[in-house]
């Protein structure tokens, strides 16, 4: 299928409503614009370098959990929630009561993106892995009424408060199945030469296209593009997140994916979803060097503040860079510590600026790692 005479589906009548049942794109795809050949050189350069960088770092995994904190943030935050990462840090009897389930709804995101990446070691990306993936999100949240877990069997829409205003009708039910079996065959059809980045934003449209849970489409559709770039081993670490991209603009975004929809433009959203590739490889990149300069820093502030602490305070500032919200019986466990020990180590961090007490108490008092937070902002 040459991109550019790509017919996007087609219209079926519903009942006083139409929706839109989209093309199969498990097939060989081919182009003549030399942009979009740019564009994918571009950013596969971009994530060839964020892989480098990622290979050079010890312990990465310390790095990872950031990441998908701010992804979970962000991707959640299009959808209307308003947690802060600061927030989402913090464990949950701290959270208000007002805001407990947005608060929720990212940490759910987060566990199920961290579950769904684990889970690629066993089993393939698929629809089955998605659902597990969806059921996690929707636990115990606003959408866990909407069959998490399962493919919809009834009529949604997008925008609009019925059916009658909707801004897009996805098709119904009954195609669900199949759009996904085709989507899914498409991930993993070797018979066909489609770099791996031109396939996943082809896959990532159409499963916004088919919308098949729901609720919860547009975080399962951001987390498709990291867990088919994790399984093909593209991205050797998960640090690759577009939720900041597409919320920067979002109706950029969205106006983008409906192009396709409504004028067959497959090559205008690709070239959209390649820059926005590029852009945050890079944007990646920096976050991680970022970090390696201030741990440095901070290891150097550390040796010299904290004597002969210096092995109980590099053991506590190994674990804020994984876990930055901490009180100080936390720290007595981290460090195998006496309470005022632990009291004295977490003071002296506070008095190095590497910590800020956040929970404005006298006692049972929670601090963050704030500037290694920030350089997630």
């Amino acid at each position: 299928m040459d991109i550019e005479i790509y017919k996007s589906g087609h219209l079926e009548k519903g009942l006083n409503y139409s929706y839109f049942v989209p093309a199969p794109i498990n097939r060989q795809w081919e182009w003549k614009d030399p942009q979009l050949g740019t564009l994918l050189e571009k950013a596969s350069i971009s994530l060839g370098e964020l892989n480098s960088f990622a290979r050079l770092v010890p312990n990465i995994d310390l790095f990872i959990q950031l990441h998908v904190t701010k992804e979970a943030v962000i991707s959640s935050r299009i959808e209307g929630t308003q947690t802060n990462i600061d927030e989402a840090l913090m464990p949950e009897e701290e959270i208000s009561p007002e805001k407990r389930n947005d608060w929720l709804e990212v940490r759910n995101y987060s566990e199920a993106m961290k579950s769904a990446i684990k889970e690629l070691e066993h089993i393939p990306l698929s629809s089955r892995l998605l659902c597990k993936t969806h059921e996690r999100l929707l636990s115990r949240v606003r959408g866990e009424h909407k069959m998490p877990g399962e493919f919809r069997r009834s009529q949604n829409w997008i925008g609009g408060a019925s059916l009658s205003d909707a801004v897009f009708i996805p098709p119904a039910h009954t195609y669900v199945n199949e759009l996904m079996g085709d989507l899914e065959n498409f991930l993993h059809n070797e018979n066909i030469q489609v770099p791996a980045l031109i396939r996943t934003g082809i896959a990532h449209y159409q499963f916004e296209t088919i919308h098949p849970f729901l609720d919860g489409n547009g975080r399962i559709g951001r987390l498709l593009i990291t867990l088919y770039l994790v399984s093909q081993k593209i991205l050797h670490q998960p640090l690759l997140y577009l939720s900041v991209f597409f919320e920067k603009n979002k109706s950029l975004y969205y106006d983008n994916l409906t192009r396709v929809r409504e004028k067959n433009d497959l090559v205008h959203w690709l070239k959209y979803f390649l820059t926005g590739v590029d852009e945050t490889a890079q944007q990646a990149s920096n976050t991680i060097s970022d970090i390696l300069k201030l741990k440095e820093q901070i290891e150097n502030t550390v040796r010299e503040a904290a004597g002969r602490r210096a092995h109980s305070a590099l053991v506590l500032l190994t674990h804020l860079f994984k876990e930055p919200f901490i009180n100080v019986k936390q720290a007595e466990g981290i460090c195998d510590l006496s309470t005022k020990a632990a009291n004295d180590l977490v003071n002296m961090f506070v008095k190095q600026g590497i910590l800020k007490e956040i929970s404005g108490k006298t006692r049972y008092r929670f601090f963050l790692f704030a500037q290694y937070v920030n350089l997630f902002k």
